[in-house]
């Protein structure tokens, strides 16, 4: 790409075609049952969408649920993509959304606001229970503390969305050094990796160390990192395909990290700080709890404090992003912005090495083809005089 960027961008999209080709073409001679399928379910959705009658309510309700489904999904591929340098639609969008929520079920001492499951924040539409009264709602059901685990019910659905929005979004890194990996050469930096290994107790050991944890801990150390905030979660995904660790163990291992574990602990985390009765019960276990532990104690104050500022802070953070998007066009050097800016100079390193390495496995590729039409055409003509 440094060298020969024209040369090297034609035969990356040339390696693509070829690729896309082969993958239709084994569709269309193995997938003919496939194929009805698809036209009878496309022709009967298309028949129902078209046509009068009772069901149309129930295509309608549908639709809403698709709506939703994808909004949330959405966001979620939004979030993920680019190394944490994306749309940050945790605190944009489902952080408030289950704030909001919380908030107006402690308020209204209930939890049955919505009107259906998918009445929340979507494209150009307000959830209907955001501005009304509590006494449209009917007489409170919890008098006291409204449990967790309701609240949780309601909010979850579209938070696991989310989450698989973003375990989504985290597959173009593994697929892209996947290919890379499958074109038969393998990026610079992980050459080590697959270095022979030299004679001696350390370098065997670490060798050994290393295949038993490729090969036994990657589905745990996947889930792991999946599991908590990690902004270089896609360079995991970049060693999983280039070690070709298999598609299910690896996406099956973001799913739960991040669409059920990561989740839940930042739902959590939402609505205790929302849930003004659930964050007093929590502030003063936390201080019963520590209060014997000597030091600690003179911490919690402190802890729960910066809490109610986060909590705040949080509360707000839509105004906070209105107000930097207004603002975008004064630069502001700051660490966020250095950390984004190495982080995305890495990304284009390797999709430069990844292309490169793709059109030389193509270039090869046709030059082994070549070379055995002319070798077969240098026998042909060998043998012709021989046969005479």
């Amino acid at each position: 790409m440094t060298s020969q960027p024209f040369k090297t961008s034609a035969f990356f999209v040339l390696a693509i075609a070829q690729s896309l080709g082969r993958t239709c073409s084994s569709v269309l001679k193995k997938g003919s049952r496939l194929k009805v399928v698809f036209l009878l379910v496309v022709a009967t959705w298309g028949l129902l969408l078209f046509t009068a009658g009772p069901h149309e309510k129930h295509v309608q309700e549908l639709l809403w649920y698709v709506r939703f489904g994808l909004w949330w999904i959405i966001l979620g591929v939004a979030s993920s993509i680019g190394l944490g340098s994306g749309l940050h639609t945790f605190v944009l969008y489902l952080g408030p959304h289950v704030a909001l929520f919380t908030i107006k079920a402690v308020q209204c001492g209930r939890v049955d606001l919505k009107s259906a499951p998918y009445d929340t924040i979507l494209l150009k539409r307000m959830p209907s229970w955001l501005d009304k009264d509590c006494l449209e709602f009917g007489a409170p059901i919890y008098q006291e503390t409204i449990p967790f685990s309701k609240i949780l019910q309601k909010v979850y659905l579209e938070a696991v969305l989310w989450g698989i929005g973003t375990a989504l979004g985290e597959l173009p890194p593994y697929f892209l050094s996947r290919a890379a990996s499958m074109s038969g050469r393998r990026i610079d930096e992980l050459e080590d990796f697959n270095a022979p290994v030299s004679e001696g107790f350390l370098s065997s050991t670490l060798h050994r160390a290393k295949q038993w944890i490729m090969s036994h801990l990657s589905f745990a150390v996947i889930l792991l990192l999946a599991s908590v905030p990690n902004p270089l979660f896609d360079l995991a995904g970049i060693l999983c395909g280039q070690f070709n660790i298999p598609f299910w163990k690896f996406f099956l291992a973001t799913l739960i990290g991040k669409a059920i574990v990561k989740v839940c602990l930042q739902t959590t985390l939402v609505i205790t700080l929302c849930n003004n009765q659930l964050f007093d019960l929590v502030e003063k276990r936390l201080i019963w709890a520590f209060g014997i532990v000597p030091g600690v104690a003179s911490v919690v104050p402190s802890l729960v404090a910066k809490l109610k500022t986060a909590k705040d802070k949080f509360l707000s953070a839509h105004v906070a992003a209105s107000a930097s998007i207004a603002v975008k066009g004064k630069w502001n050097l700051s660490f966020t912005l250095i950390w984004n800016t190495v982080v995305w100079l890495m990304v284009i390193n390797f999709i430069i090495q990844i292309v490169t390495s793709s059109a030389q496995g193509y270039l090869r590729t046709q030059q082994q083809l070549e070379i055995s039409k002319k070798l077969s055409e240098t026998k042909l003509s060998a043998s012709e005089p021989s046969s005479r």
